[in-house]
């Protein structure tokens, strides 16, 4: 019979022998979810102080507000203790007015206190704003604009054709021709064009494309973009204005006149006579 006797170890022989790993535990663990709030909670908006009650967060549900502030979710506080939301606050009273008492921005703010509801994703404050000047006059004017598909593909190709000449000729500022016509001549029958090209059948000897009529005549204004045509009561002029407007707003210098008129003769007494436009495109 096999006896097994266990081997005592000295104090000397306990130190020199390696000890087993462990898992070690983190020096700052997470706090336990759910976690708690005070009824007044102080803010901390990207480095902009706040406090409000609890329940104006919590006003209403499905919001990131209330999400954040439901003790779901984990929110880190500042040396101050304030709970900390990385976000610019330099509208984030607009938001909180709005949660207290329904009060709506000044105009000059409606824009960017617009964006920080689309962040929060507060509907009742997004409803209220867009039935707001500038917002609800934008959306009239996107109504517009949606009668030209190629709005802003031609926007684009202004900007791109501008950048272009002003990098060939390494000016400051580069001009193109912008063609933009409300109505077609009063030519028919006649096919809508997609640019700048008119095509209608020329009388003649029943000969060419399609149903007895003429050869198809088509036409080809010489300009760089061509906006047009539209039914709507809004004219030249306001789309002119969308177009500067959109330009403006991507920080493009842009300045426009008219410089006269396309006198292409078409058939018979009929002249092409579409306004045509001198953009400048100034870049620095």
């Amino acid at each position: 019979m096999v006896v097994v006797t266990a081997h005592n170890m000295s104090s000397s022989e306990a130190e020199d022998e390696p000890a087993t790993p462990t898992a070690t535990r983190p020096q700052h663990p997470l706090p336990l979810l759910p976690q708690q709030f005070p009824e007044v909670v102080a803010l901390n908006v990207g480095g902009v102080p706040f406090a409000t009650r609890l329940s104006t967060l919590r006003r209403h549900e499905d919001t990131m507000l209330w999400a954040m502030f439901s003790g779901r979710h984990y929110i880190p506080t500042d040396a101050e203790g304030r709970f900390f939301i990385d976000r610019d606050g330099t509208y984030f009273g607009d938001v909180l007015n709005f949660l207290r008492s329904g009060d709506l921005p000044p105009r000059e703010r409606v824009r960017s206190v617009y964006k920080e509801a689309q962040y929060y994703s507060i509907g009742p404050l997004l409803e209220s704003l867009e039935e707001l000047q500038p917002l609800k006059g934008e959306k009239v004017r996107q109504a517009f604009l949606g009668l030209m598909p190629y709005y802003k593909d031609h926007l684009e190709r202004i900007v791109e054709i501008a950048k272009l000449r002003a990098v060939q000729r390494k000016a400051r500022f580069a001009k193109l021709k912008v063609c933009v016509f409300k109505e077609e001549m009063p030519v028919t029958p006649y096919e809508c064009p997609l640019f700048n090209s008119l095509r209608f059948e020329r009388g003649g000897d029943g000969g060419g494309d399609g149903g007895g009529g003429g050869p198809l005549f088509e036409h080809h204004c010489e300009v760089d973009v061509s906006f047009g045509p539209w039914e709507a009561v809004a004219d030249v002029y306001d789309l002119l204005h969308c177009i500067v407007t959109d330009l403006s707003a991507r920080g493009i210098a842009v300045d426009h006149q008219c410089i006269g008129v396309c006198d292409k003769h078409l058939v018979n007494h009929y002249y092409c006579k579409r306004p045509i436009y001198e953009f400048k495109i100034t870049w620095w």
